[in-house]
């Protein structure tokens, strides 16, 4: 598959939408996550739309709510922006409660297309590979970075795995059950 000049754009309005934004407690820029979701949709067999939904799967939640919903719509499709709604746990500010939001969202994993749970999982393996990675820098401090600490985030990723498992297991579910088993 050969990404077009859509695939650049999106790329574009990307970093545009996140250039501000660092990896929580890490100083990383943003982009690199995004960069990261995306690498895996194309390994893992991602069409164009997945590629840039990857790019934007967390503008919606954390960089304007429905005005970047709209444009997003706009700019690249109805398919891409109902991907990136899918993997989105909230749409307005102020968010709700962290337990109900992440509930939501593992409610929502099976009745997601095949191509936002590819997106999806994707940003789940590159979430925990970060912390696999920092928690080896940094220990147990690492999970002081999160909201839900060490017993809510473990469980998290738990449960995300249980439903994704159920609803069926791809080589990219695969792989994110060997990581979230390391984590």
């Amino acid at each position: 598959m050969e990404l077009s000049s859509r695939f650049d754009r999106a790329l574009t309005f990307a970093s545009d939408l996140h250039r501000k934004q660092m990896r929580k407690g890490s100083g990383v820029p943003y982009i690199s996550h995004l960069l990261g979701v995306c690498s895996l949709v194309l390994e893992y067999g991602g069409d164009e739309d997945s590629a840039i939904a990857a790019l934007l799967h967390d503008a919606i939640e954390d960089q304007g709510g429905i005005a970047t919903r709209d444009k997003i719509a706009q700019e690249f499709g109805q398919n891409v922006v109902s991907i990136v709604e899918s993997c989105s746990d909230a749409n307005k500010t102020p968010k709700p409660p962290w337990r109900e939001r992440k509930e939501a969202y593992i409610a929502h994993i099976p009745e997601m297309s095949s191509q936002a749970a590819l997106v999806s999982a994707a940003d789940k393996i590159y979430n925990a590979n970060s912390i696999i990675k920092d928690h080896r820098l940094i220990g147990e401090e690492i999970w002081e970075r999160f909201q839900a600490k060490k017993e809510g985030t473990l469980w998290y990723y738990n449960s995300l795995l249980n439903a994704f498992r159920q609803r069926e297991i791809t080589p990219i579910i695969e792989e994110l059950t060997r990581v979230i088993q390391q984590l």
